[in-house]
C-alpha cells in the first residue's frame, strides 16, 4: 500500500478500528487512560509503518498486533509498578451498545475474572472473545502456533470458570461455551 490512495486507506481503517482497539487495550491493560496511550502508539506506528502492510486483507491481525505489542511493552516497562486492577468506571463507556460482545464485557463479574488472567491467558481472550478474531489471525498477531491460541484459551476459560467471581454468574457460560471456528 502506497501513495495517497493507500495513505487514505489505511486512515479510513483506522477510524473504523479505533473503538475496537481502544477497547481490546483496556481489557488488556485494565485502565483506560493506558488503553488510549496505547491506541495512539499503536496508531502512530501503523502509520509509520504503513508501506509494510503488502495487502488490504490482512489489515486487521496487522494491526491488533501493533495494538497489542504497544500493550505488552506498557504491561512490561510503563505499568509494573501501578495498579492496574483499580478501577476507573465500567467497560460499558468502552464497549459499543450494539455490539453483542460488548455487552459481555459490561460485567463488572466478567472484567474481574478477565483481569486475574496472565496476561498471555487475558491477551488471546480479550481477542478471540471480545474483539471476534480467528485463532489463525491471534496466532499472527501475538508470534505463536494456532495450537498454542487454542491451548491458552482452553486454559483460560478453565480458569474463568473456576473464577469466584463467575462461578454463579450467566457470563462465564457465554464465554466458556463459544465455539472456537479454526
Amino acid at each position: 500500500m502506497s501513495g495517497s490512495d493507500g495513505a487514505h486507506e489505511l486512515g479510513r481503517w483506522l477510524e473504523e478500528g479505533y473503538d475496537g482497539s481502544v477497547r481490546t487495550a483496556y481489557l488488556i491493560l485494565g485502565n483506560r487512560a493506558d488503553a488510549e496511550d496505547a491506541v495512539q502508539e499503536a496508531y502512530l506506528r501503523a502509520w509509520k509503518f504503513r508501506d509494510s502492510l503488502a495487502t488490504t486483507s490482512s489489515f486487521k491481525p496487522w494491526l491488533y498486533r501493533v495494538v497489542v505489542n504497544t500493550c505488552n511493552s506498557k504491561l512490561r516497562k510503563e505499568i509494573p509498578h501501578r495498579d492496574r486492577r483499580s478501577g476507573d468506571g465500567d467497560l460499558a463507556t468502552i464497549a459499543a451498545i450494539d455490539d453483542p460482545i460488548g455487552r459481555i464485557a459490561q460485567s463488572n463479574d466478567v472484567a474481574e475474572a478477565l483481569k486475574d488472567l496472565p496476561a498471555h491467558l487475558r491477551i488471546v481472550v480479550v481477542l478471540r472473545y471480545y474483539s471476534d478474531l480467528s485463532e489463525r489471525d491471534i496466532a499472527v498477531i501475538i508470534g505463536r502456533q494456532p495450537g498454542t491460541v487454542k491451548s491458552r484459551l482452553n486454559e483460560a476459560r478453565r480458569r474463568l470458570a473456576l473464577h469466584p467471581a463467575l462461578r454463579h454468574d450467566e457470563s462465564s457460560d457465554a464465554i466458556s461455551s463459544k465455539e472456537t471456528p479454526q
